[in-house]
């Protein structure tokens, strides 16, 4: 399946699982997507989404979103829209 780069993680919040994510392209609620780094390697649908702490259904490049991700995200690890 082709994959396009839409971000990368720049901080991961152990705690409450929650990357936070410098976008360069398009996310919506619902988009499958691939968080792959160094020892990271995990595909899941965008679930809850949020930008300055306020839910939202799509961001867009250049925004930087708070994500729920299912298992452990690393600093500077790609973020994939897996069409």
């Amino acid at each position: 399946m082709p994959e396009t780069e839409v971000g990368k993680v720049t901080h991961y919040f152990a705690s409450i699982s929650v990357a936070v994510v410098k976008l360069s392209g398009t996310l919506k609620q619902g988009d499958a997507i691939r968080i792959k780094g160094a020892t990271s390697d995990f595909t899941q649908n965008v679930g809850e989404m949020q930008i300055d702490h306020k839910p939202v259904a799509e961001a867009k490049k250049g925004q930087t979103i708070g994500l729920k991700v299912d298992e452990h995200a690393r600093e500077h690890d790609s973020v994939f829209k897996v069409e």
